[in-house]
């Protein structure tokens, strides 16, 4: 304890360091930041799509939280980012799940954050993903209909009666050769990229709607069994990518399209 207190890490709201003699005021708020648990690295790059005044866009890989959660802390795109650029206001105007790789939008300043953010919270977006799983005999401009439901602290989501607060589209459906992917998980059926725009934002809802189509995702470690967290082998990805984005810019007016670089077969493998 005493070591910190020498290191300068207890200060007050200002970034005063204390010692233990410091005498403090009613009501003073003293900050002690714990020191995070070692965590296993990422073996990921981070690859910039575009960046001006105001945002950074990135690929980013699978296997990464977009922010400091639980025990995912250092190892994360906001960390990881605010480190490499020095960009200590860097902030993600949305969230990809840690396992769902693909295009993720930062903010770069305070000041414009909420409009930016406000933009995904409204869903005054495009999203285009891809995934990877069995073919069958699922047609363009299907659209599936569905209410979901997460408990807090659940891993797994449920599809539930109830009113519909889901809905993806299928907006292509095309084979792909299997032998890449077999190669990462072993025998599989024939395989398909499913082209999905989500018209609602529920959490894990793509990867629901893959699993109650019968269809779920190669590599989820969730749907439709829920793996170990010791079995995580982060060469073996779960195949679903965010791979194109487009909206109107709530500061400039202009039109942004962002897509990502890396075709889905190898956006996995950057730096394994």
């Amino acid at each position: 304890m005493r070591a910190r207190f020498d290191a300068n890490e207890v200060v007050t709201q200002n970034g005063t360091a204390l010692s233990p003699d410091s005498i403090l005021d009613n009501n003073a708020v003293v900050y002690f930041y714990r020191i995070p648990a070692p965590e296993v690295p990422v073996p990921y790059d981070i690859p910039i799509l575009f960046e001006d005044e105001h945002l950074l866009v990135v690929d980013k890989p699978p296997f990464m939280a977009t922010m400091p959660r639980a025990r995912h802390i250092t190892e994360t795109a906001t960390v990881r980012l605010r480190r490499s650029t020095g960009n200590n206001e860097l902030s993600p105007a949305h969230r990809l799940d840690r396992l769902t790789s693909g295009i993720l939008v930062f903010t770069k300043d305070r000041s414009v954050r909420g409009a930016y953010q406000t933009l995904f919270a409204e869903r005054r977006v495009n999203k285009t993903y891809e995934a990877i799983a069995p073919l069958a005999d699922v047609s363009p401009g299907t659209l599936w209909h569905s209410r979901m439901e997460k408990t807090p602290g659940e891993l797994q989501g449920r599809i539930v009666d109830g009113e519909v607060n889901a809905i993806t589209e299928v907006a292509d459906v095309a084979p792909v050769d299997k032998a890449p992917y077999e190669a990462l998980h072993g025998p599989l059926p024939d395989l398909a990229k499913y082209t999905l725009k989500p018209h609602t934002g529920k959490t894990h809802q793509l990867r629901l709607h893959m699993l109650q189509a019968g269809i779920p995702i190669i590599g989820d470690p969730i749907y439709p069994v829920i793996f170990p967290a010791e079995a995580e082998d982060m060469r073996v990805p779960m195949h679903l990518t965010a791979t194109h984005i487009s909206f109107t810019d709530p500061v400039t007016g202009v039109t942004r399209e962002f897509s990502s670089q890396l075709p889905l077969e190898t956006h996995h493998l950057l730096r394994p």
